[in-house]
């Protein structure tokens, strides 16, 4: 079974956050983050796994009536904005509920771990059903 497995951070926080990490915090971060990807490589349950940039690199897109792309600087809403994701490809949801966890214990400032929320999302083989009218 496969599952999203997203952190999101708030938004209007992204830069203040970032500037809080010294050149270390951010290592121990990456470091702890690259291990995790590559105990999922070897698994053989990793899909695929990025990090993204704040909102400032985020454009929100929407269609007009004629169908043109209207873009917007910054995510559609304030709130909180997508960090980072993985999908892996586990035997079960627990599975999938252990690497979130794992991804929440992340190392912040001073290397205190996060805790952050960490959403896990089930990706349902095949399409959607359809409801009967």
């Amino acid at each position: 079974m496969q599952y999203m497995i997203q952190m999101n951070v708030p938004a209007d926080e992204w830069d203040g956050m970032m500037s809080s990490f010294s050149k270390e915090d951010m290592l121990a971060m990456f470091a702890h983050m690259d291990a995790l990807n590559q105990e999922l490589g070897v698994r053989g349950e990793l899909v695929e796994a990025r990090g993204l940039g704040g909102p400032a690199l985020v454009k929100t897109v929407r269609a007009t009536d004629d169908g043109r792309a209207k873009v917007t600087d910054g995510p559609q809403a304030p709130g909180r904005i997508l960090a980072g994701y993985w999908v892996v490809d586990v035997k079960d949801e627990d599975r999938a509920l252990e690497i979130a966890a794992r991804a929440s214990a992340c190392p912040g400032p001073g290397g205190k771990p996060g805790n952050d929320p960490v959403e896990v999302h089930a990706i349902p083989e095949g399409p959607p059903e359809v409801p009967e009218a």
